[in-house]
């Protein structure tokens, strides 16, 4: 049965995991995240080509998500600090739909999971912040991680779609 690392050995009290022993790997993560508009905002934003009052909303978005990797160990209170080697943060628009693809790399002892779907997440709330004016009834759905490698158990799919 699994156990839960981030607590001590009497499941009582939070801790960071200790990676000291782990060997050094290439570790990859790939999460996503969606943002549902309303279809007359979807409309709205693909005719003025996702440009608001508050500038390129996918740009924005992009950036975003790369700041929220790199800004996790800060986020999340059990988090390593992390040495990245990489990371790519690609929003596309399927009809209503954004969808934030974050891809995460590390040579390292611990995985990028949470770093990408962080990114992943901040980049659709940046999405929600910068297009807010037009609606608040955006929603934001299905963050999760769809792949990692290099650790002790591979998981889903990283490589590019």
């Amino acid at each position: 049965m699994a156990t839960l690392t981030h607590v001590d050995e009497k499941g009582q009290q939070p801790r960071m995991v200790d990676v000291g022993d782990k060997e050094i790997t290439q570790r990859e993560a790939h999460a996503q995240a969606r943002l549902r508009f309303p279809p007359e905002v979807a409309k709205t934003l693909v005719d003025a080509g996702f440009m608001t009052s508050k500038g390129a909303v996918l740009t924005v978005a992009q950036i975003a998500g790369v700041m929220g990797v790199k800004a996790t160990s800060q986020l999340i209170p059990l988090c390593h600090p992390l040495a990245l080697n990489g990371c790519k943060v690609e929003i596309t628009v399927d009809g209503d739909e954004a969808i934030v693809n974050c891809r995460v790399k590390c040579q390292g002892k611990t995985g990028v999971e949470m770093e990408a779907l962080t990114g992943a997440s901040i980049a659709a709330l940046t999405i929600y912040d910068m297009c807010k004016a037009l609606s608040h009834d955006m929603v934001i759905h299905d963050v999760r991680l769809l792949g990692k490698s290099g650790g002790k158990r591979d998981f889903g799919t990283t490589q590019e779609a």
